[in-house]
């Protein structure tokens, strides 16, 4: 293929992917590191456009334009992933730093010692390190997790892994073969423009990954209390009781309700409320290790199940967010409001269902109600199947 029509190729797709991302980016700013990626596909449509025309125009205006498309289009994929990742942005000042040398380098193989060979070592060596930096920044989360993060990894590195050693392939030629020198160009473009569509595949992935990610989120989480809501505490209650019955242990669950609720409702009004409940759920996260899962089932009513943990270790952990909530009540206009809180436990079966352990923890929290309030109560499977 002619190697000016690579070019063009690379350039069109360049700017149809800088388009589509801008779009997308216009209209779901929320997406972390999009923005960058924009720039970065803009980056390589410059370069792609001064490769162009760099007959048009001065050797070491081409050669410095050549140079900084490159570096940033690398260096901007790479921080859009950081940004992606939720990791911090690398110190802008040693970037610039690192470009001003890296042209300060291609100047001087252009004007003092020319050798077209040095700059093309040197752009690939910058615009790689930042590949493979770019693919060890995402490929995070575990494969079966995140299958994105990683082909998308995967094709920056293998792209980064090209970038860096491509030079060694024009030394496979000699100077005087002319015809095979430019077989090699039309391959490393070929190249550089399947990298091109491969990676901006692999972004619209990353993108998707976030807006499902986020979707779920919105399905699984109660919005005001950022806890598992009823449905996806149900879910993971379940999980929960396999796991247990597998290794043949109870799993504890507990049941909250927050004490005459209504009259803060009724006093200071629902936004007060939903303070209230903010501050129960914070008082709450603080008692409980990463592997608890606590919902919201409805209103002031909540529950958490502890996996590992045994009666008393249940107990120790209601009774010490019992007494945070007493002993910590919620800034309301300026004020504490007294709060508190009943919760009821129960220790799961080997045949229990999560409606059904749920159900002996509801009602041993109803039994705290009726004994006064801002107590603990405990049911075991046990007691219930005595009563019955």
């Amino acid at each position: 293929m002619h190697t000016p029509t690579l070019v063009i190729v690379a350039a069109i797709l360049s700017a149809l992917v800088t388009t589509v991302l801008f779009a997308v980016w216009f209209f779901n700013r929320r997406i972390p590191g999009l923005r960058l990626w924009t720039w970065a596909f803009l980056g390589g449509a410059v370069l792609c456009a001064t490769l162009l025309f760099r007959a048009h125009l001065p050797e070491v205006a081409s050669v410095v334009l050549t140079q900084t498309a490159n570096a940033l289009a690398a260096y901007l994929c790479w921080q859009g992933s950081r940004a992606y990742m939720g990791r911090p942005p690398s110190p802008h000042g040693y970037a610039a730093a690192v470009l001003a040398a890296v042209l300060c380098i291609a100047v001087y193989f252009t004007l003092v010692q020319p050798h077209a060979g040095a700059r093309f070592a040197l752009a690939g060596c910058v615009a790689a390190t930042c590949f493979l930096l770019t693919a060890r920044t995402v490929a995070r989360g575990g494969f079966r997790n995140m299958p994105a993060r990683y082909l998308f990894a995967g094709m920056v590195g293998v792209h980064g892994v090209f970038v860096l050693v491509r030079p060694l392939l024009f030394r496979l030629a000699a100077p005087s073969d002319a015809g095979l020198l430019v077989q090699i160009s039309q391959f490393v473009l070929l190249e550089a423009t399947v990298a091109l569509v491969m990676i901006a595949f692999g972004t619209l992935m990353l993108i998707n990954e976030f807006i499902t990610t986020e979707l779920r989120h919105l399905a699984e989480v109660d919005p005001l209390t950022s806890v598992f809501n009823r449905r996806a505490f149900l879910a993971l209650l379940d999980k929960g009781l396999a796991t247990a019955q597998h290794s043949q242990a109870a799993l504890p669950v507990l049941v909250m309700d927050l004490d005459h609720f209504k009259k803060i409702n009724d006093t200071w009004g629902h936004r007060s409320g939903d303070d209230a409940l903010r501050h129960f759920v914070m008082l709450a996260q603080r008692c409980l290790r990463k592997e608890d899962v606590m919902g919201r089932l409805g209103g002031e009513e909540f529950a958490i199940f502890l996996p590992s943990t045994d009666r008393q270790g249940a107990g120790a952990v209601a009774e010490r967010l019992r007494a945070l909530v007493e002993t910590q009540p919620p800034a309301i206009d300026g004020g504490s409001t007294p709060l508190t809180v009943s919760i009821g436990i129960a220790l799961s079966a080997s045949n229990d269902s999560a409606q059904s352990v749920l159900q002996r923890a509801d009602e041993a929290m109803y039994v705290a109600k009726k004994l006064g309030r801002n107590r603990v109560e405990f049911v075991s499977a046990a007691v219930q199947t005595a009563a019955a």
